[in-house]
Protein backbone atom coordinates (compact mmCIF):
# COMPACT_ATOMS: atom_id res chain seq x y z
CA UNK A 1 0.00 0.00 0.00
CA UNK A 2 1.12 3.46 -0.85
CA UNK A 3 1.18 5.85 2.60
CA UNK A 4 1.32 9.57 3.09
CA UNK A 5 1.53 11.16 6.33
CA UNK A 6 0.40 14.92 5.62
CA UNK A 7 1.99 17.61 7.84
CA UNK A 8 4.65 15.02 9.25
CA UNK A 9 5.51 15.78 12.98
CA UNK A 10 6.29 14.12 15.99
CA UNK A 11 2.99 12.06 15.90
CA UNK A 12 3.26 11.28 11.74
CA UNK A 13 6.90 11.00 12.00
CA UNK A 14 6.39 7.94 14.37
CA UNK A 15 3.47 6.43 13.08
CA UNK A 16 4.67 7.39 9.36
CA UNK A 17 8.61 5.15 10.68
CA UNK A 18 6.58 2.36 11.77
CA UNK A 19 4.56 1.98 8.51
CA UNK A 20 7.54 1.83 6.86
CA UNK A 21 9.16 -0.26 8.76
CA UNK A 22 6.67 -2.95 8.25
CA UNK A 23 7.43 -2.56 5.00
CA UNK A 24 4.61 -0.30 3.66
CA UNK A 25 5.64 2.36 0.69
CA UNK A 26 5.66 5.55 2.80
CA UNK A 27 6.07 9.36 1.76
CA UNK A 28 6.28 11.89 4.71
CA UNK A 29 5.21 15.40 3.37
CA UNK A 30 6.09 18.29 5.98
CA UNK A 31 7.80 21.26 6.94
CA UNK A 32 11.56 21.67 5.14
CA UNK A 33 13.15 22.66 8.19
CA UNK A 34 12.04 18.83 9.99
CA UNK A 35 12.18 17.07 6.78
CA UNK A 36 16.10 18.28 6.75
CA UNK A 37 16.41 16.60 10.29
CA UNK A 38 15.06 13.27 9.31
CA UNK A 39 17.33 13.04 6.16
CA UNK A 40 19.51 10.64 7.26
CA UNK A 41 16.69 8.43 8.27
CA UNK A 42 14.80 7.85 12.04
CA UNK A 43 15.66 5.77 14.88
CA UNK A 44 12.43 4.88 17.07
CA UNK A 45 12.68 4.56 20.95
CA UNK A 46 9.99 3.92 23.50
CA UNK A 47 9.51 4.50 27.53
CA UNK A 48 9.92 0.78 27.70
CA UNK A 49 13.60 0.45 25.82
CA UNK A 50 12.48 -0.56 22.72
CA UNK A 51 14.57 0.86 19.71
CA UNK A 52 14.36 0.56 16.13
CA UNK A 53 17.46 2.72 13.66
CA UNK A 54 18.25 3.09 9.90
CA UNK A 55 14.26 4.03 9.03
CA UNK A 56 14.06 5.50 5.61
CA UNK A 57 10.75 6.93 4.42
CA UNK A 58 10.78 8.82 1.49
CA UNK A 59 10.92 12.72 2.59
CA UNK A 60 9.43 15.74 0.63
CA UNK A 61 9.30 19.36 2.03
CA UNK A 62 7.00 22.44 1.43
CA UNK A 63 7.38 21.85 -2.70
CA UNK A 64 5.64 18.73 -2.99
CA UNK A 65 3.30 20.22 -4.68
CA UNK A 66 5.38 20.46 -7.73
CA UNK A 67 5.87 16.22 -8.34
CA UNK A 68 2.41 15.69 -5.68
CA UNK A 69 2.26 11.96 -5.40
CA UNK A 70 -0.24 9.19 -4.88
CA UNK A 71 -1.94 7.10 -2.00
CA UNK A 72 -3.79 4.38 -0.91
CA UNK A 73 -3.93 5.82 2.36
CA UNK A 74 -3.86 9.59 3.44
CA UNK A 75 -2.92 10.20 7.22
CA UNK A 76 -3.92 13.75 8.45
CA UNK A 77 -1.83 14.54 11.07
CA UNK A 78 -1.56 18.25 11.29
CA UNK A 79 -3.02 20.19 14.28
CA UNK A 80 -6.59 20.91 14.80
CA UNK A 81 -6.06 24.63 13.83
CA UNK A 82 -4.30 23.80 10.33
CA UNK A 83 -6.61 20.98 9.47
CA UNK A 84 -9.56 23.41 7.09
CA UNK A 85 -6.05 24.98 4.93
CA UNK A 86 -4.86 20.88 4.79
CA UNK A 87 -8.34 19.85 3.84
CA UNK A 88 -7.89 21.80 0.40
CA UNK A 89 -4.11 21.01 0.19
CA UNK A 90 -4.19 17.18 -0.28
CA UNK A 91 -7.01 16.99 -2.90
CA UNK A 92 -3.97 16.32 -5.37
CA UNK A 93 -2.76 13.64 -3.48
CA UNK A 94 -6.27 11.47 -3.48
CA UNK A 95 -6.99 8.96 -5.90
CA UNK A 96 -11.06 8.06 -6.16
CA UNK A 97 -10.11 4.85 -3.78
CA UNK A 98 -7.85 6.70 -1.43
CA UNK A 99 -8.69 6.30 2.26
CA UNK A 100 -8.63 9.47 4.94
CA UNK A 101 -7.08 9.11 8.47
CA UNK A 102 -7.88 12.23 11.04
CA UNK A 103 -5.06 11.93 13.75
CA UNK A 104 -6.12 15.10 15.41
CA UNK A 105 -6.77 16.02 19.22
CA UNK A 106 -10.03 16.38 20.85
CA UNK A 107 -13.26 16.91 18.73
CA UNK A 108 -14.49 17.78 15.60
CA UNK A 109 -12.03 19.18 13.05
CA UNK A 110 -12.19 15.85 10.52
CA UNK A 111 -16.10 17.11 9.71
CA UNK A 112 -13.98 19.92 8.10
CA UNK A 113 -12.31 16.85 5.93
CA UNK A 114 -15.84 15.13 5.56
CA UNK A 115 -17.05 18.09 4.18
CA UNK A 116 -14.96 17.91 1.79
CA UNK A 117 -14.30 14.72 0.44
CA UNK A 118 -18.16 13.24 1.20
CA UNK A 119 -16.73 10.16 -1.43
CA UNK A 120 -14.14 8.86 0.03
CA UNK A 121 -14.16 7.22 3.46
CA UNK A 122 -12.49 9.44 6.10
CA UNK A 123 -12.01 7.68 9.44
CA UNK A 124 -10.47 9.01 12.68
CA UNK A 125 -7.33 8.13 14.83
CA UNK A 126 -7.00 8.24 18.58
CA UNK A 127 -3.51 8.99 19.30
CA UNK A 128 -3.21 8.31 23.03
CA UNK A 129 0.95 8.76 23.17
CA UNK A 130 3.33 11.84 23.36
CA UNK A 131 6.27 11.71 21.01
CA UNK A 132 9.41 13.96 21.26
CA UNK A 133 12.42 13.99 19.11
CA UNK A 134 15.54 13.63 21.16
CA UNK A 135 17.97 14.87 18.76
CA UNK A 136 17.31 14.74 15.07
CA UNK A 137 16.12 12.36 13.14
CA UNK A 138 15.52 10.62 17.10
CA UNK A 139 11.83 10.65 18.10
CA UNK A 140 10.62 9.01 20.96
CA UNK A 141 7.48 7.61 22.74
CA UNK A 142 7.26 8.60 25.93
CA UNK A 143 3.94 7.95 27.12
CA UNK A 144 1.91 4.07 26.87
CA UNK A 145 -1.57 3.47 25.14
CA UNK A 146 -2.91 1.92 22.20
CA UNK A 147 -3.40 3.75 18.68
CA UNK A 148 -6.97 2.91 17.74
CA UNK A 149 -8.59 3.13 14.64
CA UNK A 150 -12.18 4.08 13.53
CA UNK A 151 -13.60 1.21 11.39
CA UNK A 152 -17.14 2.39 11.06
CA UNK A 153 -16.22 3.07 6.95
CA UNK A 154 -14.67 0.25 5.54
CA UNK A 155 -14.27 -1.98 8.36
CA UNK A 156 -12.47 -4.94 7.06
CA UNK A 157 -9.85 -3.01 4.75
CA UNK A 158 -9.49 -0.57 8.51
CA UNK A 159 -8.52 -3.87 10.31
CA UNK A 160 -6.24 -5.15 7.81
CA UNK A 161 -4.52 -1.79 8.22
CA UNK A 162 -4.27 -2.66 12.11
CA UNK A 163 -2.88 -6.01 11.78
CA UNK A 164 0.06 -4.74 9.19
CA UNK A 165 0.88 -1.58 12.13
CA UNK A 166 0.39 -3.51 15.33
CA UNK A 167 3.87 -4.13 17.25
CA UNK A 168 5.23 -3.97 20.58
CA UNK A 169 6.34 -0.62 19.66
CA UNK A 170 2.95 0.73 18.62
CA UNK A 171 -0.19 -1.41 19.47
CA UNK A 172 -2.64 -0.75 17.63
CA UNK A 173 -6.62 -1.63 17.17
CA UNK A 174 -10.05 -0.76 15.80
CA UNK A 175 -12.62 0.71 17.07
CA UNK A 176 -16.74 1.28 15.36
CA UNK A 177 -17.50 3.51 18.47
CA UNK A 178 -14.95 6.33 18.28
CA UNK A 179 -17.17 9.25 19.60
CA UNK A 180 -17.47 7.47 22.82
CA UNK A 181 -13.23 6.86 22.42
CA UNK A 182 -12.63 10.11 21.60
CA UNK A 183 -14.41 11.55 24.62
CA UNK A 184 -12.88 9.40 27.18
CA UNK A 185 -9.28 10.36 25.84
CA UNK A 186 -10.58 14.22 26.11
CA UNK A 187 -11.55 13.71 29.72
CA UNK A 188 -7.65 12.69 29.62
CA UNK A 189 -6.74 15.70 27.58
CA UNK A 190 -8.22 18.31 29.74
CA UNK A 191 -4.88 18.81 31.75
CA UNK A 192 -3.49 19.67 28.67
CA UNK A 193 -4.71 23.43 29.39
CA UNK A 194 -3.28 22.96 32.82
CA UNK A 195 -0.24 22.12 31.52
CA UNK A 196 0.41 24.87 29.83
CA UNK A 197 -0.54 27.63 32.05
CA UNK A 198 1.82 25.64 34.93
CA UNK A 199 4.84 25.76 32.45
CA UNK A 200 6.23 22.65 34.32
CA UNK A 201 6.30 18.56 33.04
CA UNK A 202 3.39 16.32 33.35
CA UNK A 203 4.66 13.97 35.75
CA UNK A 204 5.04 17.09 38.42
CA UNK A 205 2.04 18.64 37.35
CA UNK A 206 0.34 15.67 38.28
CA UNK A 207 2.38 15.11 41.88
CA UNK A 208 0.39 18.40 42.83
CA UNK A 209 -3.11 18.07 44.59
CA UNK A 210 -3.96 21.90 43.80
CA UNK A 211 -3.64 20.91 40.07
CA UNK A 212 -4.84 17.43 40.28
CA UNK A 213 -8.51 19.33 41.99
CA UNK A 214 -8.87 21.74 39.19
CA UNK A 215 -8.34 18.93 36.46
CA UNK A 216 -11.40 16.79 39.03
CA UNK A 217 -13.11 19.75 38.40
CA UNK A 218 -12.97 19.45 34.34
CA UNK A 219 -13.58 16.22 34.17
CA UNK A 220 -16.57 16.59 35.96
CA UNK A 221 -17.73 18.71 33.46
CA UNK A 222 -17.18 16.74 30.85
CA UNK A 223 -18.74 13.58 32.23
CA UNK A 224 -21.40 15.94 33.01
CA UNK A 225 -21.99 16.57 29.52
CA UNK A 226 -21.15 13.13 28.02
CA UNK A 227 -24.00 11.54 30.24
CA UNK A 228 -26.88 14.12 29.18
CA UNK A 229 -25.48 12.80 25.52
CA UNK A 230 -25.90 9.47 26.66
CA UNK A 231 -22.56 8.14 25.53
CA UNK A 232 -20.99 5.16 27.86
CA UNK A 233 -17.34 6.20 27.72
CA UNK A 234 -14.54 3.32 27.98
CA UNK A 235 -12.00 2.86 30.26
CA UNK A 236 -8.70 4.07 29.30
CA UNK A 237 -6.98 3.74 32.72
CA UNK A 238 -7.07 1.28 35.54
CA UNK A 239 -9.81 3.27 36.49
CA UNK A 240 -13.62 3.68 35.29
CA UNK A 241 -13.96 7.20 33.86
CA UNK A 242 -16.34 8.25 36.28
CA UNK A 243 -13.81 7.50 39.75
CA UNK A 244 -10.97 9.34 38.15
CA UNK A 245 -11.63 13.22 39.76
CA UNK A 246 -12.09 11.07 42.63
CA UNK A 247 -8.96 9.77 42.45
CA UNK A 248 -7.04 12.92 41.79
CA UNK A 249 -8.30 14.49 44.70
CA UNK A 250 -6.39 12.20 46.97
CA UNK A 251 -3.73 13.86 49.23
CA UNK A 252 -0.59 13.19 47.14
CA UNK A 253 1.38 10.61 48.83
CA UNK A 254 -1.55 8.32 48.66
CA UNK A 255 -2.08 9.66 44.86
CA UNK A 256 1.08 8.81 43.90
CA UNK A 257 1.17 5.33 45.84
CA UNK A 258 -2.29 4.55 43.93
CA UNK A 259 -1.62 5.83 40.68
CA UNK A 260 1.85 4.34 39.59
CA UNK A 261 0.40 3.77 35.98
CA UNK A 262 -1.06 7.08 35.37
CA UNK A 263 2.52 8.75 36.22
CA UNK A 264 4.46 6.08 34.69
CA UNK A 265 5.49 8.65 32.03
CA UNK A 266 9.01 10.25 31.23
CA UNK A 267 9.95 13.12 33.60
CA UNK A 268 10.25 15.58 30.94
CA UNK A 269 6.93 14.85 28.64
CA UNK A 270 5.02 18.36 28.16
CA UNK A 271 1.87 18.59 26.35
CA UNK A 272 1.62 19.70 22.84
CA UNK A 273 -0.65 23.00 24.10
CA UNK A 274 2.68 23.78 25.85
CA UNK A 275 4.65 24.01 23.07
CA UNK A 276 2.17 25.72 21.12
CA UNK A 277 2.18 28.91 23.52
CA UNK A 278 5.94 28.46 24.02
CA UNK A 279 6.69 28.79 19.90
CA UNK A 280 4.22 31.39 20.22
CA UNK A 281 0.94 29.90 17.95
CA UNK A 282 -2.63 29.43 18.15
CA UNK A 283 -3.68 26.30 20.30
CA UNK A 284 -5.91 23.78 19.88
CA UNK A 285 -7.91 24.62 23.04
CA UNK A 286 -11.25 24.71 20.82
CA UNK A 287 -10.92 21.58 20.51
CA UNK A 288 -10.52 19.99 23.61
CA UNK A 289 -11.79 22.17 26.36
CA UNK A 290 -13.49 24.27 24.51
CA UNK A 291 -16.07 21.83 22.55
CA UNK A 292 -16.62 20.73 26.27
CA UNK A 293 -18.09 23.76 27.08
CA UNK A 294 -20.04 24.03 22.92
CA UNK A 295 -21.57 20.88 24.02
CA UNK A 296 -22.29 21.92 27.79
CA UNK A 297 -24.31 24.76 26.44
CA UNK A 298 -25.89 23.20 23.62
CA UNK A 299 -27.30 21.22 26.34
CA UNK A 300 -28.18 23.94 28.43
CA UNK A 301 -25.50 23.17 31.14
CA UNK A 302 -22.91 25.22 33.42
CA UNK A 303 -19.31 24.36 32.37
CA UNK A 304 -17.78 26.84 34.70
CA UNK A 305 -14.26 25.45 34.87
CA UNK A 306 -13.19 24.62 31.62
CA UNK A 307 -15.09 27.99 29.86
CA UNK A 308 -12.41 29.91 32.41
CA UNK A 309 -9.59 27.91 31.11
CA UNK A 310 -11.16 28.23 27.71
CA UNK A 311 -10.04 32.20 28.76
CA UNK A 312 -7.44 31.97 30.11
CA UNK A 313 -5.65 29.99 27.17
CA UNK A 314 -6.78 33.04 24.87
CA UNK A 315 -5.33 35.34 27.01
CA UNK A 316 -2.13 33.36 27.07
CA UNK A 317 -1.70 33.44 23.18
CA UNK A 318 -2.34 37.00 23.31
CA UNK A 319 0.60 37.51 25.62
CA UNK A 320 -1.74 38.98 28.42
CA UNK A 321 -0.63 36.28 30.41
CA UNK A 322 2.75 34.58 31.21
CA UNK A 323 2.99 30.98 31.92
CA UNK A 324 4.37 29.86 34.96
CA UNK A 325 1.14 29.85 37.17
CA UNK A 326 1.32 27.87 40.30
CA UNK A 327 -1.80 25.53 41.80
CA UNK A 328 -2.81 28.53 43.85
CA UNK A 329 -2.43 31.07 41.32
CA UNK A 330 -4.57 29.36 38.82
CA UNK A 331 -7.32 28.30 40.89
CA UNK A 332 -7.94 31.84 42.12
CA UNK A 333 -7.63 32.90 38.09
CA UNK A 334 -10.22 30.25 37.24
CA UNK A 335 -12.73 31.69 40.15
CA UNK A 336 -12.24 35.21 39.24
CA UNK A 337 -13.41 34.42 35.84
CA UNK A 338 -16.24 32.97 37.08
CA UNK A 339 -17.32 35.66 39.73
Amino acid sequence: MRHIVFGAGLIGGFVGAMLAKQGQSVTLIGRDRVMARWQDGLRLTDFQGHQIKGIKPALMGEDWQQTPPECDVLWLTVKCTGVRQAAFDIKSLLTPQSQIFCCQNGLGADGQVRALYPWHPVSRVMVPFNVVEEEPGWLHRGSEGTLVLESSQNPSFVRQLAGILDNPMMPVSTTGQMDELLWAKLQLNLGNAINALADIPVKAMLQQRGFRRILASLMEELLTVADAKGLQLPRLTRLPPAWLPRALRLPDWLFIRLASRMLAIDPQVRTSMWWDLKQGRHTEISYLNGAVVEAALSLGLPCPYNQALVRLIQQAESGELSQGLGAGELQGMILAQMN
